[in-house]
């Protein structure tokens, strides 16, 4: 099976932050990709833009080296990394001075009859500089549109403060606030799974289903990003995007219809359902955690305050958190939410646990019935799984077997899954907003969010509370969820 590729529109992508982790580790091999697909127009064109003084000859050997380390060997043939590299021009600019803006003008100055997208590869601090001298040397007219990576700001007042500065040069509709979690192949077909069969949305509500899980866990430390990881932390790094985005997806309201302000719409009405965590009952319903020395499966691994050469630290690498929607579809339904670093596994997955069967008409030889289970994975292997009860085969009378429903992506298409980035970029080209967050979500999530680092923030809150690297994080995110006669599913199993 062949995936069907559909051509874009000519454009231009000027990526800020060109010489750094992002572009060389997502950006350039997911353009890459595109291109080797046949996606990407004849004259396309790629510029990058660092402070960095590079000839353009550095920037073409940094893409290549980026291509050869992100992508299969089979998958670059020669030929194609040639015509890529042909794509790319490098310009040398100071982000919060004046050098190199009219040289970006004058490169742009060939395009500037097709869309021309803005990717701000680099730190929220550097999106208000880039925008404004992107709007005073004439590059921020209609054709324009700007990508921002998230965080979008630290708490409340910093992200309404940095959207007004983006507002004030790009409006709305023309700014992509980009998650890519949400560029998934699974998490788009879990609307698929919703919308499009009459299965499961009947089912969807309090009535049917007993709890939902999502874990976001890495099985790395915080590698090259220590710097920033200790200033954010993982609910300001993970929750307040990745998993409230996962949250509002399971839990919104069928749309309208499926464009990008009916989608948006629907997921904003379940951040304002949320109910609230505050001070009083934050040690009741949030875990954080850090981890300390440990093993992985390569070996002894040290702990978060060893790793950055710190006596002591604040912050967390690992948050779970029991929330509640408060409306008709969702009331009693509790969402466990869990991400953290150094954990036992590298799992992406929901997990919808749907409520046991009534009455039991089996002898009790039979064995338990577990309520039946939907896994949506969304890495390392992306996939559906749907756990059902059956007849253990063979003689010898009725047994129960629990047994999965598995669809792996990669088995049943035989296609090699795109990179979430691949999907977003050209996303912003076709001016389809639906996969990015509006402004009014993003405050909404940090106002969700904010009592949270407040009760943390007091004198009298204890500490992240340790835990050994290569386990599922501390003995009481453990409690959190057993104490109300549940239990993690971890891997989905």
């Amino acid at each position: 099976m062949t995936s069907r590729v559909i051509p874009v529109s000519s454009f231009a992508l000027v990526v800020f932050g060109a010489t750094g982790d992002l572009a060389r580790r997502k950006l350039l091999p997911a353009m890459f990709q595109r291109d080797v697909a046949g996606q990407l127009p004849d004259d396309a064109h790629i510029f990058g833009a660092a402070r960095a003084r590079l000839a353009e000859g550095e920037f073409l050997l940094l893409a290549r080296q980026a291509i050869e380390e992100h992508v299969p060997a089979p998958e670059r043939a020669a030929a194609s990394v040639e015509r890529f590299l042909a794509r790319l021009r490098y310009v040398a600019v100071e982000a919060t001075g004046e050098e190199g803006w009219r040289e970006l003008a004058v490169a742009l100055a060939s395009v500037q009859d097709r869309i021309i997208v803005f990717y701000l590869a680099t730190g929220p601090a550097l999106f208000g500089p880039i925008c404004e001298r992107l709007a005073r040397f004439g590059l921020a007219g209609g054709n324009t549109r700007v990508v921002v990576e998230k965080p979008v700001g630290r708490d409340l007042a910093s992200a309404q403060a940095v959207n007004t500065m983006i507002g004030s040069v790009f409006p709305e509709e023309r700014t992509y606030r980009i998650d890519h979690y949400l560029g998934k192949e699974t998490v788009q077909n879990l609307m698929a799974f919703r919308f499009a069969n009459g299965l499961f949305e009947p089912l969807w509500n309090a009535a049917h289903i007993d709890h939902v899980q999502i874990t976001v866990a890495e099985s790395l430390g915080v590698e090259g990003r220590a710097g920033y990881y200790d200033t954010a932390g993982a609910l300001r790094d993970m929750v307040q995007n990745h998993l409230l985005q996962l949250l509002c997806l399971v839990a919104m309201e069928p749309p309208a219809r499926l464009d990008a302000d009916a989608v948006r719409d629907e997921k904003l009405k379940v951040l304002c359902a949320l109910e609230p965590i505050t001070e009083a009952n934050a040690a009741y319903n949030v875990v954080r955690g850090q981890y300390r020395a440990g093993a992985s499966a390569s070996g002894p691994v040290p702990g978060y305050l060893e790793e950055l050469g710190l006596e002591e630290s604040p912050a967390e690498t690992f948050v779970a958190i029991k929330a509640g929607v408060k409306n008709w579809r969702w009331a009693g339904v509790p969402f466990y939410l869990r991400t953290g670093k150094r954990l036992a596994a590298r799992v992406s997955e929901i997990v919808i646990t749907f409520r046991a069967v009534a009455h039991s008409v089996f002898k009790p030889s039979a064995g338990p019935i577990i309520a039946n289970r939907l896994v949506i994975r969304l890495q390392p292997d992306e996939g559906v799984q749907l756990w059902l009860m059956i007849k253990d085969p063979g003689p010898g009378g009725m047994r129960l077997r629990q047994v999965p429903l598995d669809m792996s992506f990669a088995t049943a298409f035989g296609l090699r899954n795109p990179d979430a980035y691949e999907r977003l970029v050209l996303d912003v080209v076709r001016g389809n907003q639906t996969l990015f967050m509006r402004r009014d979500e993003v405050e909404a999530a940090w106002r969700w969010i904010g009592p949270i680092l407040e009760a943390w923030s007091h004198p009298a809150a204890e500490p992240p509370k340790p835990y050994t690297a290569g386990t599922w994080g501390p003995a009481a995110a453990i409690a959190l969820i057993e104490r109300d006669g549940r239990t993690w599913a971890d891997g989905g199993t």
